[in-house]
């Protein structure tokens, strides 16, 4: 299967906004009711400040995954710092997997990050999301304990950068 990835357009942000919050909630890495599952569906607010990029299916459009790129200065950078672009959310559905939509998202993410003139590309991700790991490691992002942190008690961060 062909995937494209692009910009969200206005009229994708709140499935956008479900998948992401659906493939958190589906693999434990949040709860339906709590105060973080808000925030990854709300892909408008991302938006304002931010870069929503999807995955979409080449073939008929359908919105695979989705992930939140911030350039330098956005809002929505957690842990990235002068020179640098972030990117987190990231999501794909579960019933997507498989087929490279989360490999391509964060390729589209370095590639945004090399178009800016960034020095390096930094996220955070949560302990437990050791498939995820696999990706970036894969793809040459490289453990940062140093800026591990945690947002929330009970919920330390692992970070990664990639040198550009």
């Amino acid at each position: 299967m062909d995937i494209v990835i692009r910009p969200a357009r206005a009229d994708e942000l709140e499935e956008a906004g479900r998948i992401t919050a659906e493939a958190f909630i589906a693999d434990g890495h949040t709860s339906p009711d709590g105060t973080y599952a808000p925030k990854l569906r709300d892909a408008r607010a991302r938006a304002s400040a931010a870069e929503v990029l999807v995955a979409v299916d080449a073939a008929d459009d359908t919105l695979l995954g989705c992930v939140t790129f911030a350039p330098p200065g956005s809002p929505w950078g957690d842990i990235a710092r002068d020179g640098e672009a972030e990117f987190r959310m990231l999501g794909v559905d579960p019933a997507a997997r498989g087929r490279g939509a989360g490999e391509a998202l964060v390729l589209a993410c370095v590639e945004r990050a090399r178009a800016l003139g960034v020095r390096q590309l930094v996220m955070s991700t949560q302990q437990s999301m050791s498939g995820a790991h696999r990706i970036y490691e894969r793809l040459g992002f490289r453990r940062t304990p140093e800026r591990d942190w945690s947002p929330v008690p009970n919920v330390d961060l692992f970070t990664y950068a990639l040198p550009l």
